[in-house]
């Protein structure tokens, strides 16, 4: 009994001797191969002092993790989209070093022309004109304020979106996403704006499909960014790097002269108070061979013969501020005049899409 106690008290200091933290590293290791097969260390005393071992060497493992490494070149391009919506200058930034989604949320922008500021909320950067007064506002168009309600923000995808299928022959998300990867495949690997991008259902499409650099998800209603920024939470593993959330007005976009390679509206073109200076917005911060994608529904049937349809159509979109197309050729002036051309569309009922490109 006392050689079976010395012989554990043996082990014992020699364990304490041999921890990592009191030698070099390799050192212990060369030790511990001696020590394995030695008959002074009882079995229960190699056991803990292998059990450490392995401890030791995933602490170490981990400790000597490589930080990720940031492509500062490629960061400087993709902040550079940024722009003061009053002046269209390029902004500073004032804050995380990345461009993600929380970073940008944290972050303050500074317009060195104007002297403006922008800042980030919970969930999204704030860049409309009024975006931080504290008294002046104005109010929008009822389908714009429409869908700034707390409700209908959180009923979009939970029914809302989903009944265009049944009246108005959508296809549904997953069908317009493949349609709207065919027509992109020009410029995939760029910046995609999700202009009126509601509850981000499309933003969030592009952003996991891992086709685009970035993805702006822009909406005029806070709700909806914060009903998009909810969802996104709720999702395991979300490429959160690859989108970004903006609020701004998609008459005075915020971004750089010929910076974007493609815009996506879905189910918006309509809702526009006026499609006109949406699309030549559009038009301006796309880069020269960039596409324009929307989707909207075109009353082309035996109502468009109705003597009184134009005029019925002229005072619902001054009364509401949306829009009623009445056939295709309307949508192909509209790219038209604001200096899209290769214009195209595939029609399924009253459903539309279409697309356009900014010329080279």
């Amino acid at each position: 009994m006392e050689k079976l106690m010395a012989r554990e008290a043996v082990g014992s200091d020699l364990l304490s001797a041999l921890r990592p933290s009191r030698l070099n590293f390799n050192l212990v290791r060369c030790c511990f191969q001696v020590v394995k097969s030695s008959p002074l260390i009882p079995a229960r005393i190699r056991a803990r002092l292998f059990t450490d071992k392995v401890r030791a060497s995933s602490a170490t493992a981990i400790a000597t993790k490589p930080d990720p490494v940031i492509d500062e070149s490629s960061l400087k391009i993709r902040k550079d989209i940024i722009a003061c919506p009053i002046c269209y200058e390029r902004v500073s930034w004032n804050g995380g070093i990345d461009l993600s989604l929380e970073a940008v949320a944290r972050s303050t922008l500074e317009c060195s022309c104007c002297r403006k500021s922008y800042t980030g909320k919970d969930s999204h950067l704030d860049l409309t004109v009024t975006g931080g007064n504290k008294v002046y506002g104005e109010p929008m168009a009822v389908s714009t304020e429409l869908f700034r309600f707390p409700l209908v923000s959180f009923l979009y995808e939970r029914g809302w979106r989903q009944s265009f299928t049944v009246w108005g022959g959508f296809p549904g998300p997953e069908q317009e996403f493949e349609l709207i990867k065919d027509y992109l495949q020009p410029v995939l690997g760029g910046t995609i704006v999700d202009a009126s991008c509601g509850s981000g259902m499309f933003s969030r499409l592009f952003a996991k499909s891992g086709l685009f650099s970035l993805v702006v998800a822009l909406d005029y209603s806070e709700s909806m960014l914060r009903q998009c920024y909810d969802f996104i939470k709720q999702e395991d593993n979300f490429p959160q790097e690859k989108l970004i959330l903006v609020r701004a007005d998609i008459s005075r976009l915020p971004f750089a002269s010929g910076s974007i390679e493609a815009v996506h509206a879905g189910a918006a073109l309509h809702c526009w108070p006026s499609p006109s200076a949406a699309v030549a917005e559009i038009s301006r911060v796309l880069k020269p061979g960039g596409m324009f994608v929307a989707t909207t529904y075109i009353m082309d049937g035996l109502l468009s013969y109705f003597p009184l349809t134009r005029p019925l159509r002229q005072g619902m979109a001054q009364l509401s501020g949306s829009h009623v197309f009445l056939s295709e050729k309307e949508l192909e002036d509209l790219c038209a005049s604001c200096g899209l051309m290769n214009f195209t569309c595939t029609r399924n009922r009253l459903f539309v899409m279409i697309t356009a490109m900014k010329p080279v």
